[in-house]
Protein backbone atom coordinates (compact mmCIF):
# COMPACT_ATOMS: atom_id res chain seq x y z
CA UNK A 1 0.00 0.00 0.00
CA UNK A 2 1.62 3.26 -1.13
CA UNK A 3 0.09 6.11 1.22
CA UNK A 4 0.91 10.18 1.61
CA UNK A 5 -0.62 12.27 3.95
CA UNK A 6 -0.55 15.93 3.65
CA UNK A 7 -0.57 18.30 6.96
CA UNK A 8 -0.05 21.60 8.25
CA UNK A 9 -0.34 23.01 11.57
CA UNK A 10 -3.67 24.34 11.50
CA UNK A 11 -4.71 21.69 9.35
CA UNK A 12 -3.33 18.21 10.53
CA UNK A 13 -4.26 15.10 7.74
CA UNK A 14 -6.19 17.26 5.80
CA UNK A 15 -6.11 15.04 2.87
CA UNK A 16 -4.95 11.30 3.04
CA UNK A 17 -4.04 9.41 -0.28
CA UNK A 18 -3.68 5.79 -0.20
CA UNK A 19 -3.19 3.84 -3.22
CA UNK A 20 -4.90 0.37 -2.87
CA UNK A 21 -3.34 -2.13 -4.87
CA UNK A 22 -5.44 -4.86 -4.00
CA UNK A 23 -8.47 -2.95 -5.11
CA UNK A 24 -6.01 -0.98 -7.77
CA UNK A 25 -7.48 2.39 -6.87
CA UNK A 26 -6.35 5.42 -5.06
CA UNK A 27 -8.54 6.97 -1.68
CA UNK A 28 -8.46 10.26 -0.98
CA UNK A 29 -9.46 11.15 2.43
CA UNK A 30 -10.42 15.11 3.21
CA UNK A 31 -10.58 15.90 6.58
CA UNK A 32 -11.38 19.27 8.61
CA UNK A 33 -11.36 22.83 7.08
CA UNK A 34 -9.43 22.68 3.76
CA UNK A 35 -8.12 26.06 2.53
CA UNK A 36 -8.39 26.73 -1.60
CA UNK A 37 -4.67 26.51 -1.35
CA UNK A 38 -4.74 23.05 0.66
CA UNK A 39 -7.11 21.94 -1.83
CA UNK A 40 -4.97 22.92 -4.78
CA UNK A 41 -1.68 21.34 -2.78
CA UNK A 42 -3.89 17.99 -2.19
CA UNK A 43 -5.26 17.59 -5.76
CA UNK A 44 -2.04 17.71 -7.29
CA UNK A 45 -0.63 15.42 -4.80
CA UNK A 46 -3.40 13.10 -5.62
CA UNK A 47 -2.67 13.91 -9.49
CA UNK A 48 1.12 13.01 -8.97
CA UNK A 49 -0.01 9.67 -7.36
CA UNK A 50 -2.37 8.54 -10.23
CA UNK A 51 0.44 9.58 -12.47
CA UNK A 52 2.86 7.33 -11.05
CA UNK A 53 0.28 3.95 -10.70
CA UNK A 54 -2.54 4.33 -13.76
CA UNK A 55 -5.06 3.94 -11.84
CA UNK A 56 -8.50 3.65 -13.56
CA UNK A 57 -10.36 4.07 -9.97
CA UNK A 58 -10.45 7.27 -7.40
CA UNK A 59 -12.40 7.32 -4.25
CA UNK A 60 -12.28 10.76 -3.37
CA UNK A 61 -14.19 11.47 -0.02
CA UNK A 62 -15.09 14.83 1.37
CA UNK A 63 -17.70 13.31 4.32
CA UNK A 64 -15.45 14.76 7.29
CA UNK A 65 -15.04 18.03 5.61
CA UNK A 66 -15.74 21.31 7.51
CA UNK A 67 -16.75 24.57 6.15
CA UNK A 68 -17.18 25.53 1.97
CA UNK A 69 -15.13 23.30 -0.39
CA UNK A 70 -12.47 23.59 -2.99
CA UNK A 71 -14.35 25.99 -5.76
CA UNK A 72 -12.23 25.54 -8.57
CA UNK A 73 -13.71 23.45 -10.73
CA UNK A 74 -12.86 25.05 -13.78
CA UNK A 75 -8.96 24.14 -12.38
CA UNK A 76 -10.31 20.79 -12.17
CA UNK A 77 -12.13 20.40 -15.92
CA UNK A 78 -9.08 22.07 -17.81
CA UNK A 79 -5.62 20.94 -16.11
CA UNK A 80 -6.28 17.91 -13.70
CA UNK A 81 -9.13 16.45 -15.66
CA UNK A 82 -7.31 16.16 -18.34
CA UNK A 83 -3.89 15.08 -16.49
CA UNK A 84 -5.81 12.61 -14.77
CA UNK A 85 -7.32 10.77 -18.00
CA UNK A 86 -3.71 11.11 -19.37
CA UNK A 87 -2.90 8.64 -16.54
CA UNK A 88 -5.77 6.26 -16.80
CA UNK A 89 -8.56 7.39 -14.45
CA UNK A 90 -11.33 6.55 -15.80
CA UNK A 91 -14.21 5.91 -12.89
CA UNK A 92 -14.67 8.73 -9.81
CA UNK A 93 -16.35 7.94 -6.63
CA UNK A 94 -17.11 11.33 -4.84
CA UNK A 95 -18.38 11.24 -1.39
CA UNK A 96 -19.95 14.52 -0.94
CA UNK A 97 -19.86 16.55 2.35
CA UNK A 98 -22.95 16.11 4.45
CA UNK A 99 -25.11 18.76 4.14
CA UNK A 100 -23.65 20.02 0.62
CA UNK A 101 -25.56 21.14 -2.13
CA UNK A 102 -24.48 19.21 -5.05
CA UNK A 103 -25.65 21.96 -7.53
CA UNK A 104 -22.24 22.81 -8.65
CA UNK A 105 -21.98 19.50 -10.87
CA UNK A 106 -24.24 21.69 -12.94
CA UNK A 107 -21.52 24.34 -13.62
CA UNK A 108 -20.37 24.29 -17.44
CA UNK A 109 -16.66 23.60 -15.69
CA UNK A 110 -18.50 20.57 -13.86
CA UNK A 111 -19.86 19.41 -17.40
CA UNK A 112 -16.54 19.52 -19.06
CA UNK A 113 -14.68 17.75 -16.32
CA UNK A 114 -17.90 14.75 -16.36
CA UNK A 115 -17.22 14.35 -20.00
CA UNK A 116 -13.97 13.06 -19.17
CA UNK A 117 -14.52 10.18 -16.77
CA UNK A 118 -17.62 8.29 -15.57
CA UNK A 119 -18.27 10.15 -11.77
CA UNK A 120 -21.30 9.72 -9.44
CA UNK A 121 -21.65 11.11 -6.43
CA UNK A 122 -23.03 9.22 -3.30
CA UNK A 123 -23.77 10.16 0.21
CA UNK A 124 -21.75 7.34 2.34
CA UNK A 125 -18.34 5.84 1.16
CA UNK A 126 -20.09 1.76 1.29
CA UNK A 127 -22.63 3.26 -1.62
CA UNK A 128 -19.31 4.44 -3.34
CA UNK A 129 -16.97 1.70 -2.39
CA UNK A 130 -20.09 -0.48 -4.17
CA UNK A 131 -20.10 1.42 -7.26
CA UNK A 132 -16.43 1.19 -8.14
CA UNK A 133 -16.66 -2.26 -7.17
CA UNK A 134 -19.28 -2.76 -9.59
CA UNK A 135 -17.01 -0.84 -12.69
CA UNK A 136 -14.03 -2.74 -11.44
CA UNK A 137 -16.00 -6.46 -11.88
CA UNK A 138 -17.71 -4.82 -15.68
CA UNK A 139 -14.23 -4.02 -16.78
CA UNK A 140 -13.05 -7.29 -16.51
Amino acid sequence: MYQRVLSTPTSPDFCQLTYDESRHWLHATWTGYVSPEYALNGASAGLEMLQQVHCPYLLNDNSQLQGPWFDSLEWLATEWGPAAANAGLRYVAHVAQPNALVSAWLDPASQRLLRQFEIQVFESEAEAVEWLSSCQSKAR
